[in-house]
């Protein structure tokens, strides 16, 4: 696993990558296989508990979080452009156990949704992942909330990437 992490931010969009020792294909797979997903996807301690996968164009993944505490979340993408292995373009956000959309649970001013752009570029037999987030639709009390919270992406990112890195390295 090659550790390079780097996140930037802009007035309303956060960046985060990290270069992986694995290709494209791999690293797709990983991402978009309800199985494997399952298997490393969320801040690090989480154990993802549920989770149902449409992997279309206008289909879904929703999914169940459990925190070390054993606090649930839900969350869901709707799937938007699907460029196996390139890129993954979801609408991400909070939801409740029938897949309806919900405030974040810890963030009440949370964006209700999040245009979530996610690329694979390899070279070398490397592959960097780089993960685009931006409010959609979002009033600004939300764009701000978003703007504050971009440390606590970041980490959440940084151990995502861990597990991810982990799970690859299997």
């Amino acid at each position: 696993m090659d550790t390079m992490t780097k996140t930037t931010t802009a007035l309303s969009e956060f960046v985060t990558y990290r270069v992986f020792n694995a290709s494209a294909e791999r690293i797709w797979r990983a991402w978009t296989d309800r199985e494997q997903l399952m298997q490393w996807f969320g801040p690090q301690g989480y154990i993802m508990t549920q989770a149902k996968m449409d992997l279309r164009p206008g289909g879904i993944f929703h999914y169940a979080l459990r925190s070390p505490e054993g606090q649930e979340m839900w969350g869901k993408w709707l799937f938007r452009e699907i460029e196996a292995p390139q890129k993954l373009v979801t609408v991400a956000s909070f939801s409740n156990a029938q897949g309806g959309i919900t405030r974040h649970p810890l963030s009440p001013g949370w964006p209700l949704q999040i245009l979530s752009t996610t690329t694979f570029k390899e070279l070398d037999g490397k592959t960097t992942v780089t993960v685009r987030w931006a409010p959609l639709d979002a009033t600004e009390q939300e764009l701000q909330t978003f703007a504050d919270a971009y440390d606590s992406m970041k980490q959440g990112w940084s151990g995502t990437f861990t597990q991810l890195a982990a799970y690859l390295d299997k």
